[in-house]
Parts: structure tokens; sequence; C-alpha cells
């Protein structure tokens, strides 16, 4: 990767002159150098770090002279704990320490010891297990043809998703459920249901659960998002290092947040105060449609969920069209034109379908490129750097972007007086 960029930085691969195993065999060189004094760097750094900054906690453990554990957390992760610290999730691989207070919840997947390990820790906290993890193995454990059966697996989602179903109603469903499947006898199921104290939503009614994402797990999402940043065999210093780069990537992303939802103006719906005030208190969220598709040729008609936040021109639809294609669906589109938005919005127009995508510059690199003029090909290559990076930093600024595009247009204009292209010069000579 770091090859790649040098070359795409230089202008090409022909103007970095260290290959791709040079830059492996430098890193590996340095994990050498760093692999045994990994540990103590990271305490070293730690340490200072906590020296340095206020209210930065760090603490970790030995044992046998091995580093086996530790704990950081800096002012601002506390900060959110003490607002959002009512839910916690972690995997079978977090260890937890006794630090702030103790969560009303705990959400984990089903592994024995840490069951073991919530009960002892946090004895006031209820321990609840993950409903993705649980509905992640549902294709496993029944057949393809009931997985397949959408009338089966839309019912069983309803049943245990339902928040406001009392235990003893959910008891009866479930049975009534279970015998029309012939699913009495499946091990799995009924293994599920005799901790359904431990995973329907029904037997936490009297827990507050507006810290819990219901579609996807806290846990998985994070750890997508870390994985994004690291990899297996990394040292605990390209830990570290990956683990910072990630949580200022998030925390920039908070802060561009509360800068657009401090910004956003609304369209008031009602004449009363009340949604006034909702406008002016409430963080601004996504607006939720449901869009169905008829079928003609069966009864079964197919639902997508459509989320969109008109003022900042984002939309979301369950469909994943976008992510596949490249171009939004038509489930987007109608809630788009519903809402008023009258422009498909430019981060959903993707730079490989547009009509100018090769311009006139980029054609005639090529030409130059071709007749092997290293040189010329660099200066242009440097060119386009120098221009996509000032268009990169004025692109959200819209008086910057305009005084950019002005001098822009007044370069072309003294560039198309004054100056006569080669291919046009020999034509006019020949």
């Amino acid at each position: 990767m770091a090859h790649n960029l040098r070359a795409s930085l230089r202008g090409g691969y022909e103007f970095v002159k260290p290959k791709v195993v040079d830059y492996k065999n430098l890193k590996r060189d340095i994990n050498k150098v760093i692999g045994y004094k990994d540990a103590q760097m990271i305490v070293n750094t730690m340490n200072d770090r906590r020296a340095q900054y206020p209210n930065y906690s760090f603490e970790f453990n030995c044992q046998d002279d091995v580093f086996d554990c530790m704990f950081w957390a800096d002012e601002m992760e506390k900060a959110y704990y003490a607002e959002f610290g009512d839910v916690i999730s972690f995997d079978a691989t977090f260890r937890t320490n006794n630090h702030g207070k103790e969560p009303t919840l705990v959400l984990t997947n089903q592994d024995a010891a840490i069951k073991q390990a919530v009960e002892n820790v946090f004895r006031n906290s209820k321990h609840r297990l993950c409903m993705w993890h649980i509905m992640k193995k549902l294709k496993k454990k029944i057949s393809d043809d009931l997985f397949t059966n959408t009338d089966f697996r839309k019912r069983f989602s309803k049943l245990v998703w339902d928040i406001n179903m009392k235990p003893d109603v959910f008891e009866v469903k479930w049975g009534l459920l279970m015998k029309e499947f012939n699913l009495e006898d499946t091990r799995w199921f009924k293994d599920m249901f005799t901790i359904s104290d431990s995973w329907i939503p029904g037997y936490f009614s009297d827990i507050p659960m507006c810290g819990l994402m219901k579609t996807t797990s806290r846990t998985e999402s994070m750890n997508s998002f870390f994985n994004t940043y690291s990899e297996s065999g990394n040292l605990l210093l390209n830990f570290m290092m990956n683990y910072d780069t990630a949580i200022q990537k998030k925390r920039n992303t908070q802060r561009e947040l509360d800068r657009a939802s401090k910004k956003a103006s609304y369209k008031m719906q009602t004449p009363r105060e009340i949604e006034l005030q909702a406008s002016n208190v409430y963080t601004n969220g996504w607006e939720a449609y449901i869009v169905q598709h008829n079928n003609s040729k069966s009864d079964f008609k197919n639902e997508f969920k459509v989320e969109i936040k008109a003022e900042e021109k984002e939309i979301n639809c369950s469909c994943e069209h976008y992510k596949c294609m490249g171009v939004l669906c038509r489930h987007a589109f109608t809630i788009m034109m519903r809402c008023g938005v009258k422009e498909i919005p430019e981060r959903y127009i993707l730079k490989r379908w547009r009509k100018d995508v090769i311009s006139r510059n980029y054609r005639f690199s090529s030409v130059q490129s071709d007749l092997g003029d290293c040189e010329n090909v660099k200066l242009v290559n440097d060119s386009y750097y120098c221009f996509e990076s000032c268009l990169d930093i004025v692109r959200d600024d819209k008086k910057s972007l305009a005084l950019f595009t002005e001098k822009q247009q007044m370069l072309l204009k003294e560039f198309e007086s004054d100056y006569i292209s080669p291919g046009l010069k020999s034509k006019t000579n020949g």
C-alpha cells in the first residue's frame, strides 16, 4: 500500500526506485528491531500520556514477565462513558477493569466464560445476549427450504423483535410457531426458548434500552471498524498507532455531525411550539419510510426501509442497490421526490458514470505518455496533483471554491490566448 501510494504521488511506478519487496523488507527489519522492546515502548508511551494529559488513565499487568493486559482511557472517553455507559457491549476477547460506573445492561455474545465474568464483576447489571449474533445463527440451524420460506422468517423475526410483547404472550406464540413448522424437537430452538429471558426484548421491559441498536450489533460494528485499521500479527506499537487513527476518525466524524446538527434548519410540519422545541433540543436524525413492492404474480410483498436526511442530502435504502451497483435505487428516488429533493446529491454520483470523467486534459496527458517524454508526463501529473489537492481543500467552502474557480478561469483564458498546443502548431505549419 505504501509503495502504491508513493507511486501515485510521484506520478507513476517508474519514478519510484525502491521496489515493493524493498518496502516489505524494511517493514520486516523495523519489526525485528522493535519486537524486543515492543511492550516496553507501549508502556513508556502510555505513561507519557498519563503524565501529559489531564485525567488520563493507564494500567497494565504482567504475569511471569509477560505483558498480559492493559487498560487506558482519556478524558473524552470517560465523559462519553459517563453519559452513555448505561449499556456496554463486548465480545469474548474483551477484559474489563474496575473503572467508572457500573452499567445497567451488559450485551455479549453466547460465551459461557463472559457470562460468568459479567455476573462476578457487574453484580448489579443485567446481562443480555446479542440479538444480532443469535439471528445470524438461524441459517445454520434450519433447513435451506425453511430458511427460504419468507413467511417463516418474517413471522419469526416479528416474534423475537417485538419490544411490546409480554413474556406470557411470547411463550404462547413461540409454541404455536414451533408446532406449525415442526420445530418442536429441534435442539437449537428448544435451547433458545429455555434462555429466552436472556435475549427476547419483552423480558427487558423494565430496563432502559435506548442505548441499544436494533438491527445490528455494536460489537460487530466496532470490530469491523477497527479491522479496517489493523491486522493480525501487528506489533503492539502498530496496534496503538492504528487505534489512535481510528479514534481520531471517529471523533472527527462526531465533530462534523455536531456542526451539521447545530446548523440544521427544519421545515415545521405544524404551528405547535412543541415541534419547534424538539428541533432545537434534539440532534437531527433520519426520517424513515417503508417502500413496498406489490408483485402482481404473487401475494408476497417486498418491503424496503429508506432513511433520509433531506437537509444534509443523505439517503440509505435497505436494498443496498447503491452499494452494489453504484447508482441510487428506485426506492430512494421515490422518497427523495416525496421529500422535495430536486437533484441527485453529488455524493451519490460516482465518477465512473459521469460524462465528463475523462477530460481533454486527461486525453492530452495520455498522448504525451505515448511519446515517451517522461519529464513532461511528470510535470503533467504534478499539475494534476496540485490542482486536485487545492480542490480538496476548498471543496466544502463555497466562498473559497468560487474564488478558486475564478482564478482557474482567468488562468485558462491567459493560456488559451498565449499558447498554441503542439498538435495544432504542427498542423498549422504543415
